[in-house]
């Protein structure tokens, strides 16, 4: 899951213009020659994309009646425009969704049964819970990509130099290490996310979610989500805690200041882990440190469990359909998969593309240490939007233009219209 970051490019852009009917588009497939299909990528087409162009050609070169017409769409528009897309019979073939997309496109009938297909013809590789995420109402509708989760990231050198040997295992405890550590070294200790996914892992930490599925109920407005609430805003204030960002480049801000070694922690997932490497405090891989979010009064601890499926688009003629069905199965094999972690430090999804190399990874073994305490989402196509609400009051209650009563309320009755059958 890549929440806030803002990778739009003008090539991007034009390129996605050209392409927004890729799903209808004939291409050459009626005309005797290889059946061309679209397929919208929405990795970081800095850090990721690359990776996915050269296995682009190498499925056509295996595969000489199939073209692929590659899009990368920046992540934090290509939900949207799959919508609108699809809506008009005029998506792409195949998507690289967000696990949260996945039932909620599938809800709307816009995505294709995978179960006895081809691109699930290996589904005995994939971990359980991963493909658990790709269904709705018992059928699959994604086939997992890669998989991530969040987890404290810190530098070695800064937590040595303060003196700190043992990592914060509750919030309280790197409230603690934040300040030794600005005593110590001048750095800031920890800088957090005014994000509502980033936010998610104090509501675990107290037990509790942004809504009970189960139940039909809405719980971000809570007593224990207001003690979550109330721990996230407390670590934009003491000494060595940073400063709430309400920019819209905060993001940004916050990584360039902890791959720089201008902060020692921060809440971050895997896909950044080879920006982590390009800055001058990772030079060394090892003294990037990685360990599982702290934990809240309920001594629980735990993230939310992210990554991406690839899906077919269900409005594509039959020929394209079996078109992206072998192009899913070549992207999702174990030695794709062993290609996209070595080359982007990103996490396979199935076990037998944890090879030793992929392993002697630091970043992704540290990673993959912390994804047994993830937390599946709950099984509602609409969970994912849930967080836009929160998104929209958690910059107005960390900048101080809200009380956090006010903001949590406002965000619930917003929440409300997203699942009308949900009680408060």
């Amino acid at each position: 899951m890549r929440r806030g970051i803002a990778a739009t490019a003008l090539v991007a852009s034009l390129a996605l213009t050209a392409t927004a009917c890729g799903g209808s588009d004939s291409g050459s497939d009626k005309s005797g020659g290889p059946v061309t299909i679209t397929w919208w990528d929405t990795s970081n087409a800095t850090n990721e994309a690359p990776t996915y162009q050269e296995l682009v050609k190498q499925f056509e070169a295996a595969h000489k009646d199939i073209k692929v017409k590659y899009v990368n769409v920046p992540f934090d528009q290509a939900q949207n425009k799959f919508d609108t897309a699809a809506g008009s019979k005029g998506a792409p073939d195949v998507l690289r969704a967000e696990v949260g997309w996945t039932p909620a496109f599938a809800k709307k009938s816009y995505l294709l049964p995978l179960d006895g297909t081809e691109a699930l013809a290996e589904q005995d590789k994939f971990q359980p819970s991963l493909i658990k995420q790709a269904q709705y109402e018992g059928k699959t509708y994604g086939v997992p990509f890669v998989t991530d989760t969040l987890a404290l990231v810190y530098n070695k050198a800064l937590f040595k130099k303060a003196g700190i040997t043992e990592v914060p295992r509750t919030w309280d405890e790197l409230k603690s290490a934040a300040a030794r550590i600005k005593d110590k070294t001048g750095a800031d200790g920890y800088w957090g996310s005014t994000q509502a996914y980033y936010a998610q892992t104090f509501l675990y930490g107290e037990g509790t979610d942004t809504v009970d599925a189960e139940a039909k109920k809405i719980t971000m407005n809570s007593a224990a989500a207001k003690k979550a609430y109330g721990t996230w805003l407390s670590m934009f204030d003491g000494k060595g805690l940073h400063k709430a960002d309400t920019t819209a480049d905060a993001y940004a801000h916050i990584q360039d200041a902890f791959v720089n070694g201008k902060v020692a922690a921060i809440i971050q997932g895997p896909w950044e882990i080879t920006n982590f490497y390009k800055g001058s405090a990772f030079k060394d891989k090892s003294n990037l440190g990685i360990a599982p979010v702290p934990g809240g009064s309920s001594g629980k601890a735990g993230a939310p469990t992210g990554g991406h499926n690839l899906s077919v688009y269900a409005g594509s003629s039959k020929e394209k359909q079996e078109a992206a069905l072998k192009f899913v199965r070549f992207m999702t094999s174990a030695k794709a998969q062993e290609t996209i972690a070595l080359k982007n430090s990103t996490l396979p999804t199935r076990d037998d593309a944890y090879t030793d190399q992929v392993k002697a990874d630091p970043g992704i073994a540290g990673y993959q240490g912390v994804l047994s305490i993830a937390q599946p989402r709950p099984a509602l196509p609409e969970y994912s939007s849930l967080w836009g609400p929160l998104d929209t009051e958690l910059v107005k209650i960390a900048g101080g233009k809200v009380s956090l009563d006010k903001g949590l309320k406002d965000a619930e009755t917003a929440i409300a219209k997203l699942v009308p059958d949900f009680s408060k």
